[in-house]
């Protein structure tokens, strides 16, 4: 049965799907599946539940669509409500990350089915990204990992406030606009490839911030940059490593402030992250010779720290996770250490 969102958890407490969880067999577990209608063909991935969730124990799984008004936080109390143990998120990052701030310090345990152009948890996770029945059984016989969350709170032009958690990064500055500048309908039938129309159009503005900002107890200090980004992972689409010493369960961001001086530091900051990062850090002879020739570019400021806060000399946006959620004046983002479980493969 498909919930409605306008449903509160009470009413959905007295529903089948309720009474179905509270009865399961002594030790049996109960799995809830938040969907996104629009990019998951619930067929074949009912389907593919229906040759696993018995097998490995566990009870029938309840199911839950999602909706432009509710992209998966809603619904997940529900399943919470109606005694799910774990929950798990069928979607794009969206829904993966609506899905997280709903499971923030919760015992029930996350499970990734990905879907979409991004998928970027289950990247930095090291998980499978188009294999149906291998992401499901991952859920139902893979073993719990605890991560990290981050939390950031965002203070608008107007003065209100809004809190939001993240898995994998949060940015203001260009790659924000750059969100904020893609077309959807393009996305749609391009993919990733939808970007690169929106950084032409984000570059040709005048990109750069002027920045206050505290880390940790460092006190308050300035800065101009185009970009910066909080990361609790570092790998983006396309095999980008933007912040190669990032680790999920650390306890600490990985930080970085792209500060490009007309083009040839963007090629600086590109040939850092694209060759660098993404090619010479992956082999022992690689890392070798960047021990060999090692050397800070200016253009790109890395640092750590469990807190943020910035303030900004202008309104700009912000994204979380690969979406766009409009423009801050301020934020401060902390680290909740081990607040999330996720599943992940027994043998990883």
């Amino acid at each position: 049965m498909t919930t409605s969102p306008s449903s509160s958890p009470a009413e959905h407490a007295s529903t089948p799907e309720a009474e179905q969880a509270s009865s399961a067999g002594a030790g049996q577990k109960t799995a809830a599946l938040v969907y996104n209608p629009i990019k998951v063909d619930i067929d074949a991935v009912k389907a593919a539940i229906a040759r696993h969730e018995s097998d490995s124990g566990w009870a029938e799984t309840l199911f839950y669509e999602t909706s432009k008004e509710d992209p998966g936080g809603g619904v997940t109390a529900e399943a919470l409500e109606a005694g799910a143990d774990m929950v798990i998120a069928a979607g794009g990052d969206g829904t993966v990350r609506a899905v997280a701030e709903a499971l923030r310090g919760k015992d029930a345990s996350l499970g990734l089915l990905p879907s979409g152009t991004g998928n970027l948890l289950a990247r930095n996770l090291d998980l499978s990204l188009d294999n149906l029945d291998d992401s499901i059984a991952t859920a139902f016989r893979g073993r719990d990992r605890d991560i990290d969350l981050g939390v950031v709170d965002v203070e608008r032009e107007n003065g209100e406030r809004e809190t939001f958690a993240f898995v994998v990064m949060a940015g203001v500055g260009l790659d924000a606009k750059m969100l904020a500048n893609t077309n959807d309908e393009l996305k749609k039938r391009v993919g990733w490839l939808a970007y690169v129309d929106a950084i032409a159009r984000a570059l040709r503005d005048n990109n750069k911030i002027d920045v206050r900002y505290e880390l940790d107890d460092g006190g308050r200090k300035t800065m101009r940059a185009h970009t910066i980004i909080v990361g609790n992972c570092g790998l983006l689409p396309a095999n980008i490593m933007l912040l190669p010493d990032a680790a999920v369960d650390d306890g600490i961001f990985d930080i970085v402030a792209l500060r490009p001086e007309g083009f040839f530091g963007w090629v600086q900051i590109w040939l850092k992250i694209v060759w660098e990062n993404g090619v010479l850090r992956r082999s022992q002879v690689g890392r070798r010779i960047l021990a060999a020739n090692h050397r800070e570019v200016r253009t790109l400021r890395y640092t750590k720290g469990k807190k943020l806060v910035v303030r900004l000399d202008s309104p700009q946006d912000f994204e979380i996770d690969g979406d766009s959620v409009g423009k801050t004046v301020a934020l401060r983002a902390v680290v909740d250490p081990g607040a999330l479980t996720v599943r992940v493969p027994s043998d990883s």
